[in-house]
Parts: C-alpha cells; structure tokens; sequence
C-alpha cells in the first residue's frame, strides 16, 4: 500500500478516502468517480494505472460481506464509466463475492471495449461457466486481445476449445486473415 500511497498525486485524499469507505461504506459511491481526478491516471504496474489501483485499494477497504457487498460492486459497475468498471472487474478476485458478481464478468464480455474484456477475464472468471469461457477466449481473439490476459488458460483449455479455434482459424484462412501468434501457439498446444 506504500507504493500506491507513494504514485497517487494526492496522497491525503487517498488516505482520508480509505479511512471514510471503512466507517462509512455507503461514502464509495461518492468517492469512487473522484479516484482519477484525485489520484491520477499514470501508468503503474504492468498494465494498470494508479487510478486502477486505487480504486481496488477502495473496494478492498469496504467492510461489507455478503449480498451487501455485492450490491454495492454491482451498482459501482452499473454507474461507473469504463475506468470505474475496469477497476471493479481487477477487484472481483480481491473481494469475499462468491460468484454473486457473475453477470459483472459476462456484462463486461458483451462490450467492444477490450479493455473492459481483458479485465473480465482475470482471476474472477473461474466462475464462468466452460462454455461461456470458451466464448470469450474466442471474443479475444477475435478482438486482437491477447491470450496472456486469460486467467488460467493452460489450465482450462481443452478438446472443445481447440475445435473452436480450429474452426476459427479456418474461417479466417478462407477470408485471407491471419490468426494472432499466442492463438496459434494455443492451437498448436491443445
């Protein structure tokens, strides 16, 4: 949390912010659009930005459990612009959810933003079911998004997945397209 503390542009801010969402949970909803404006967007460790982190340092603050904080992730989601929805995606797996925040990881595959695909399919996406998985490592080839960002793949690929890509491959082949070097290699693997 030093590091964090020590990248954000308003250190104070922050700290008063953690110490508010922790007494005062309903406080996030009010402070969480603020992060960027207050913290900064820098870049920060591979692939987040401060902004990224802090507001994960937000929701990791909260003292809600249960339905309570699954409300409340979902509705920051709901509410939130892309960057509020990236970080509640990068928080899913840092938080005591269960799979109540599901429909979050699925919402977020159904957009155009890879950004928002990318963040879905973090550690939290064990919970999607395999077919719906399988989909979505599609989307991200289909996408250009790469395959690094799939939590778990060596793991959960299998035969079906293969038979996807293949299919893909082939579909691409034929249109004069080529397939991303980490879906060959995926391919090839399978």
């Amino acid at each position: 949390m030093t590091e964090l503390r020590d990248a954000v542009s308003d250190p104070a801010w922050f700290d008063a912010a953690l110490n508010r969402v922790a007494e005062e949970p309903g406080a996030i909803g009010g402070l969480f659009p603020a992060v960027s404006r207050r913290c900064g967007r820098a870049p920060w460790r591979a692939g987040w930005t401060v902004d990224d982190a802090a507001r994960v340092a937000l929701l990791t603050a909260l003292p809600l459990r249960g339905k309570e904080l699954v409300d409340e992730v979902t509705a920051l989601y709901r509410y939130g612009d892309a960057a509020e929805k990236r970080a509640v995606l990068r928080a899913l797996d840092r938080l005591d959810l269960g799979d109540g925040c599901v429909e979050l990881v699925r919402d977020a595959i159904r957009t155009n933003d890879p950004r928002l695909v990318a963040a879905a399919l973090g550690p939290y996406a064990r919970h999607l079911d395999d077919a719906y998985w399988r989909q979505a490592v599609l989307k991200c080839v289909f996408m250009d998004i790469p395959l690094s960002v799939v939590d778990g793949l060596s793991e959960r690929a299998d035969a079906e997945l293969r038979r996807m890509l293949a299919g893909l491959a082939e579909e691409r082949t034929a249109a004069g397209r080529t397939m991303p070097a980490d879906a060959v290699a995926l391919l090839e693997a399978l």
